[in-house]
């Protein structure tokens, strides 16, 4: 996901002047490409995110396209209140990259882990969120933010992910985008947990269930007409995600839920639950820790629909 967030942002600097980058001293190499077509252009601001932030409202504010990276847990918690007074009180037209989202660093322990930053950021006046699926989500995720009139947030995962679109899909911030039809279940995948989803979908299926999935890449503003659709044709609706179940795509969707009239479809939320992982390991023996493996989520959907 960072690479094709690099390239991409190469190429919207070289179609637009304005696009700055502004880096929290990482990803220096994965950025040669850019400080040598645009040196005038590249910012590494250090360790130093508040400042950042700031730096970022103040360019935005002159007329340019500020883009921020750095880890997220750097990038968001520690600078909250600079990207809420800054960013999104005055409305400025910067995009926020995080990469590492959720349990991407594992293994650096609780201080790189993310699985509030959804929430945090969500709850913000303004701001868009935005959670790509894999590499070429990425590149128009990237495209729509930086495009877009007002803050966005987007979050990445590391490196390595499964690359499931065959090309970059039609990207629009608030439309997710349907990879299966179903009427039984409706799988709503959020971030870098879209491979796993897809394995979910193949073994519901394999046992005779009717599968829908959704990269659900925007996490605000919720697409609601697909919402609408599915828990009207649906039995089961579930919400999957590398983030807390609370205040995160699960937390959204219960949340516009509450205010519908009765629907069909019964709403299930997969993410991590409310405490802190107290060891460090891989990505995957951290998402085990949290019952995020297809078969738990198999197990559990076809429970609902029983």
């Amino acid at each position: 996901m960072r690479d094709a967030f690099a390239r991409e942002i190469t190429r919207l600097a070289d179609e637009d002047p304005r696009v700055v980058l502004l880096s929290g001293d990482i990803g220096n190499r994965m950025f040669n490409t850019f400080k040598d077509r645009h040196p005038d252009r590249f910012y590494n601001c250090g360790v130093a995110e508040a400042n950042m932030m700031g730096m970022a409202a103040g360019l935005a504010m002159c007329g340019l396209r500020p883009v921020l990276y750095t880890i997220v847990p750097f990038l968001t918690t520690r600078c909250l209140e600079q990207i809420r007074v800054d960013a999104c009180y005055h409305h400025q037209p910067l995009t926020i990259v995080g990469v590492g989202g959720g349990l991407s660093y594992a293994s650096l322990g609780a201080t790189h882990h993310s699985c509030e930053d959804i929430a945090f950021l969500r709850m913000l006046p303004g701001m868009s969120v935005v959670c790509p699926g894999d590499a070429m989500e990425v590149t128009g995720a990237i495209r729509a933010a930086v495009a877009h009139d007002g803050p966005v947030y987007v979050r990445l995962g590391k490196k390595g992910e499964p690359v499931v679109h065959p090309a970059v899909p039609a990207f629009t911030i608030g439309k997710s985008i349907r990879l299966r039809e179903g009427s039984d279940v409706a799988l709503l995948s959020t971030g870098n947990l879209l491979p796993l989803s897809i394995e979910v979908a193949d073994k519901l299926t394999a046992t005779g269930v009717s599968v829908g999935l959704e990269s659900f890449h925007t996490v605000k503003p919720l697409d609601e007409e697909c919402l609408n659709d599915l828990f009207t044709r649906c039995r089961v609706v579930a919400t999957i995600e590398e983030h807390s179940r609370l205040g995160g795509l699960g937390g959204a969707v219960a949340e516009w839920l509450s205010e519908q009239p009765a629907a069909r479809a019964r709403l299930l939320r997969f993410g991590t639950a409310d405490r802190f992982l107290h060891e460090a390991g891989s990505q995957e023996h951290a998402r085990k820790q949290y019952g995020l493996t297809t078969e738990t989520l198999v197990d559990s959907i076809r429970t609902a629909l029983r």
